[in-house]
């Protein structure tokens, strides 16, 4: 049995981390579900982290998947899905190359300027009215997403950015996010498998942790339909700021540490 699942460290990390991530699946805070792979790298290094959370992942998505059945935007989906399977691909072919704290710093630089944006516009009671929808913004937004959620599982932020100007009705952009996100997962099985991330430790890691899956699932779909629209987009655009600081940050000691 690897020790892994003994060590009282891991859970510390992986416990709160599987529960952030499923409350991002259930919808509450698009972007909070990001600090589930730096919690669990406190403890294993990033690449285990991610092996270990993708079956999580997808047990999530199914879960949202039911619970947010029959609840999204087709077009948005039609747009952007696309762009999301050429960036895995190129994510995939370029896995030597490209190195995790760079996505990380560029995703959480872009994203600080998109929430600073929005801060400033509020600030001045003057929010932006809602962007139309965009065939090449969203082909070019949705491969920017595939991208960074294989390299660095850091996929929410690329796709908010192209998603929250819209302002959807909250349900129908988590719906929709859910049904985008469980495509990408699925797909990410495959280059996940061929990369060797799946051995025995990272799948038994993973089984301990799922009954934790649906629970906290569940209860971020709970909480998000409660929530009107205004608290919804002051809640995601928050959880998007503060995961970028947070970003920028590990990517700025992983590059000072090299």
């Amino acid at each position: 049995m690897p020790t892994l699942l003994f060590d009282p460290l891991f859970y510390a990390a992986a416990i709160p981390a599987v529960v952030l991530v499923g409350l991002s699946k259930g919808g509450l805070g698009g972007a909070m579900g990001f600090a589930g792979v730096p919690l669990m790298a406190l403890v294993v290094s990033p690449v285990q982290a991610a092996a270990i959370l993708l079956p999580i992942l997808l047990l999530m998505d199914l879960v949202s998947l039911w619970t947010w059945r029959g609840v999204y935007d087709r077009s948005l989906l039609r747009s952007m899905m696309p762009g999301s399977i050429v960036g895995i691909g190129i994510g995939w072919i370029t896995a030597a190359m490209v190195t995790a704290p760079m996505i990380r710093f560029i995703v959480g630089a872009v994203a600080i300027v998109f929430v600073g944006r929005w801060v400033f516009m509020k600030i001045r009671d003057r929010l932006p009215q809602p962007k139309k929808p965009n065939l090449v913004a969203a082909s070019i937004w949705g491969t920017v997403t595939g991208f960074t959620s294989f390299v660095a599982h850091v996929g929410g932020p690329p796709f908010q950015f192209y998603a929250l100007p819209l302002r959807l009705d909250p349900k129908v952009l988590t719906g929709t996010s859910v049904i985008f996100f469980a495509i990408t997962n699925a797909v990410k099985l495959v280059p996940y498998s061929m990369l060797g991330q799946f051995d025995a430790t990272n799948l038994l890691a993973a089984a301990v942790l799922m009954p934790l899956a649906p629970v906290a699932t569940l209860a971020g779909a709970w909480v998000v339909r409660r929530l009107r629209p205004e608290t919804f987009y002051n809640l995601s655009y928050a959880t998007v700021g503060l995961i970028a600081i947070k970003l920028v940050y590990d990517g700025v000691i992983d590059w000072l540490a090299l």
